[in-house]
């Protein structure tokens, strides 16, 4: 049973990585036909789908940053948070492959880096902007997966409405990661590796933190049982 898990959460992370970052390759190779809105309707849409896929199946965190949250608070089993942030990194890491088999070392195979022009202040912001959207997508994550106040059978539109709006503000200022496996696939199968580890530390920090405050604020009466 843990292993259909484990398989869910590569599957998931694979097709996250292979249309999200493929539409980064996809939308520089036809010259802006996606745009900056379309790669994030990418990313929200495939969520959106995936969640309705493998949720039932893992919980689709997709995500170690979410992973790492859910045990930090407690709700999620210790003994599978390395199986799973495996998983997602394996699943991550073969869709960045298969697009650099498909069309070569393009576009750092649509990596994150930071790219606001501020000078000095480059890495600062974008570190910031990672921190709080991945705030943002765990506190929305926490709130429909594990709270019996929320409507769950809008859970997958949720996640992939605020994936998607993160994705469209942030994107163009630090690329929008707020996922450590979304950015360290196409940086390690690319080749380059810069400021990789702003896209580790700042979203485990930010959905941490947002996952110890969502705690403080349940209800402990209507808490749902961890599925995971």
């Amino acid at each position: 049973m843990e292993m259909k898990k484990y398989i869910a959460e590569f599957i998931g992370t694979f097709f996250l990585l292979f249309v999200g970052t493929g539409a980064i390759i996809v939308n520089h190779l036809a010259q802006n036909a996606l745009g900056h809105i379309g790669i994030a309707l990418a990313f929200g849409f495939v969520i959106v789908v995936l969640i309705y896929a493998c949720g039932h199946i893992s919980g689709a965190h997709f995500n170690p940053a979410v992973t790492l949250s859910f045990f930090a608070v407690g709700k999620f089993s210790p003994g599978q948070v390395a199986p799973y942030i495996i998983s997602q990194l394996l699943g991550a890491l073969s869709a960045s492959t298969v697009l650099r088999l498909l069309f070569g070392n393009l576009y750092d195979l649509g990596g994150t880096f930071p790219s606001l022009p501020v000078g000095q202040h480059l890495i600062g912001v974008s570190f910031a902007i990672e921190f709080i959207f991945t705030f943002f997508l765990m506190f929305v994550i926490i709130s429909v997966a594990t709270d019996a106040r929320a409507e769950g059978s809008f859970a997958g539109l949720a996640i992939g409405l605020t994936v998607f709006i993160g994705a469209a503000v942030a994107g163009p200022v630090s690329g929008g990661s707020f996922n450590p496996a979304r950015s360290i696939a196409p940086a390690v199968i690319s080749g380059n590796l810069a400021h990789l580890w702003l896209y580790i530390v700042s979203p485990v920090l930010g959905a941490v933190s947002a996952a110890v405050i969502y705690k403080f604020l349940e209800v402990p009466q209507l808490r749902k049982q961890c599925s995971n």
